[in-house]
């Protein structure tokens, strides 16, 4: 996983009746990465995906599933996640009592590792965990609902992360979630951010590739 831009829509927003076509139009368009918003009605207020459907899915599509799992204890679904075909398992710290061994179980697992920080948890919640994260998930809306406005005060918070990872794991991803636009995504970067899930602010424009180039081309201004 390199260290440049990188757009990983998110498929909360995509047409459900039709998820392996938007995989597939994901695909063909350039993408690489694509988020699973993965909730269970308790830790947020909507649910979504579960691994049944993540599976389905994995074997007509070569994309990075990026599954954020917006669950109560997350520790207890973490291999079914991963047989589903999870890339990437993020977990929320403010989810799972015992940080640190969820973190380890999902690398045993085989998966990359990502550590989810709703918008007021603070950076200390992960600060320890940083030399064995993949990626830090910094949500910049509350969970549960896309479509929602970014909230101003994370970027800060983005720009305090780029600069305790550098110490420890430079090569480590800041992600954003969270309305993410073409509008303010010069701005994440410069602040240190390098993956970026978009939902209603990509799927709503199609054709895909043109879209991509907007966010791709908005991202080096």
């Amino acid at each position: 996983m390199s260290n440049s831009v990188i757009l990983s829509p998110s498929l909360l927003s995509s047409d459900f009746g039709r998820l392996a076509e938007e995989l597939a139009a994901l695909e063909a368009a350039g993408l690489k990465w694509v988020h699973w918003d993965v909730m269970d009605g308790h830790f947020v207020p909507n649910i979504t995906f579960g691994p049944p459907v993540i599976k389905s899915l994995r074997e007509r599509s070569k994309l990075f599933f990026d599954v954020h799992l917006m669950i109560e204890k997350p520790e207890r679904y973490l291999a079914e996640f991963v047989d589903a075909g999870a890339d990437m398992l993020g977990v929320h710290a403010e989810a799972s009592v015992h940080l640190e061994r969820t973190v380890s179980e999902i690398k045993r697992l085989g998966a990359k590792a990502c550590v989810t920080l709703n918008p007021h948890t603070p950076l200390s919640m992960v600060e320890y965990l940083l030399p064995d994260l993949d990626m830090v998930l910094i949500m910049s809306v509350n969970p549960g609902f896309g479509g929602q406005k970014f909230l101003d005060f994370t970027m800060d918070k983005i720009e305090q992360l780029a600069a305790m990872k550098a110490g420890v794991n430079p090569s480590m991803h800041i992600q954003v979630d969270g309305g993410v636009t073409p509008d303010n995504i010069a701005e994440l970067t410069r602040r240190g951010a390098d993956v970026f899930v978009s939902g209603s602010a990509f799927f709503n424009y199609p054709p895909y590739d043109q879209r991509l180039k907007t966010f791709m081309d908005a991202a080096q201004d």
